[in-house]
């Protein structure tokens, strides 16, 4: 493990590169044996500099929850960061793009909960249960390092990712919520239109099976640092596209069908 001066150190450099929209090295290039509770206790860090400036926490987001992705980094489960109040935008809303260097965006389901959610054990029927609603969502995606080393050509670890907020930025709510118990929430699909050209499809199904697993995993993964998902708080369960670069000027349209679609563009 590391010890907590570097830890905080590293989450300042974190915090640097946020402020100044510069990248920096992975973590991993410098720390070849950083492990994933390191990378937690990271982020861990970086969020109390966030809180410490009057950011409020309104939800968490989940990462790597298709077998696909978990392959490709090397691990057997998701990964998960903090969504703080500011990083989220309504449907239909114009975003500057000035607040990003490199944003991608993904296609969602974020769950809003109405009761505590509390693991260990925690089971996907716990997670419908405390759920008040879900509705479509857009992810916006940044990074803070480098996504491939530019003097060794080798790609950030999940370590690296972990450590940067699990790549979050911002998100965009909207659609029409969709009581938990009133669809089966697999068979949700969605259209991502860039500009009015068809980019993506996905169904929610690609996230763990069902998008409920990735929360319940999640509240497991809290309860070990004797943490819970409070009343109130805003899930992303997982992406069920890949990421799509953004660049300025861009509008995405993602389309549920019957169960609403949520809207952006980057000004």
């Amino acid at each position: 493990m590391l010890d907590q001066q570097t830890i905080e150190r590293l989450a300042q450099r974190l915090d640097d590169a946020e402020r100044s929209k510069s990248l920096i090295p992975a973590f991993t290039r410098e720390y070849p044996d950083l492990t994933i509770e390191d990378a937690y206790a990271v982020q861990r860090a970086w969020t109390r500099l966030q809180l410490s400036r009057g950011r409020i926490v309104r939800g968490h987001k989940i990462g790597l929850t298709s077998k696909a992705m978990q392959n490709a980094v090397g691990i057997s489960e998701p990964d998960y960061g903090v969504l703080f109040a500011d990083m989220f935008y309504p449907d239909a809303s114009p975003i500057p793009f000035d607040r990003f260097r490199a944003p991608r965006l993904e296609v969602e389901l974020a769950f809003v909960l109405k009761t505590p959610l509390k693991g260990p054990d925690c089971t996907l029927f716990d997670v419908l249960n405390a759920t008040d609603y879900v509705t479509p969502a857009l992810e916006i995606l940044e990074t803070r390092m480098h996504r491939v080393d530019p003097e060794t050509k080798a790609p950030r670890k999940v370590m690296d990712t972990i450590s940067d907020n699990a790549a979050n930025a911002a998100l965009v709510v909207g659609g029409r919520p969709i009581r938990p118990l009133d669809a089966d929430l697999r068979w949700i699909g969605a259209l991502l239109f860039r500009n009015g050209q068809i980019e993506e499809t996905g169904i929610a199904a690609g996230v763990l099976n069902h998008p409920a697993n990735g929360v319940a995993w999640l509240a497991d993964r809290l309860a070990a640092q004797g943490e819970y998902l409070e009343a109130g708080e805003v899930v992303l369960a997982g992406s069920f596209t890949r990421p799509v670069d953004i660049i300025r000027g861009d509008t995405f349209h993602a389309d549920y069908g019957r169960f609403g679609s949520v809207s952006c563009q980057f000004v």
